[in-house]
């Protein structure tokens, strides 16, 4: 059984380990702990890994975030995967630091990403895992806070909130998303 797992953010080397790119770090992090290397491919970078008699294929789209469904809907294609097994993680303003949050279904909450992917799909129905970024940030400052990198505190807690995204995308391609909502939402 096959999963397309994405991760939104920005290619280049000034987007690395910004807020706005939270979605490739946790793919980065995943990938790292199989030993599955990125490869450049068609519209992203793109790995596989098993687990627990799954695949799951793993995409950083290189669209930006903005055209991000062009990607996504090409692999879900390409892959024959049904759209409720594919999951998109992003960051989301809305939430406090860290806090992660499962959904089956939803508004884009004014993410250019997910907004794109609503758009090409022509669907709110898909998964989506929102990573809390704050918003920590004065008034016309949005776009800079988002695109900045993490405050020295938010590092220190980083690496844990990204392991317990892994343990999201684990349980999805294994229990599914309700069971996962359950377990995991507010951990």
């Amino acid at each position: 059984m096959k999963y397309l797992v994405v991760g939104l953010g920005n290619p280049g080397s000034q987007y690395d380990h910004t807020r706005h790119n939270v979605g490739f770090d946790v793919l980065n992090k995943l990938a790292d702990e199989m030993d599955a290397p990125f490869k450049v491919d068609r519209l992203c970078e793109k790995t596989e890994i098993k687990y627990k008699g799954r695949t799951l294929i793993l995409i950083k789209p290189t669209t930006y975030m903005n055209l991000s469904g062009k990607a996504v809907q090409y692999w879900l294609q390409k892959e024959k995967i049904p759209i409720e097994r594919l999951l998109v993680i992003s960051d989301d303003l809305a939430l406090p630091f860290g806090k992660l949050r499962l959904k089956s279904k939803g508004s884009d909450g004014g993410h250019n990403g997910l907004k794109d992917i609503q758009y090409v799909l022509q669907t709110k129905t898909y998964c989506r895992l929102r990573f809390g970024i704050g918003s920590e940030y004065s008034k016309g400052q949005q776009s800079n806070f988002v695109l900045g990198k993490w405050s020295s505190e938010e590092l220190e807690k980083l690496e844990e909130r990204l392991e317990v995204c892994i343990e999201f995308i684990k349980s999805f391609a294994t229990i599914g998303v309700n069971l996962t909502m359950s377990a995991l939402n507010g951990k």
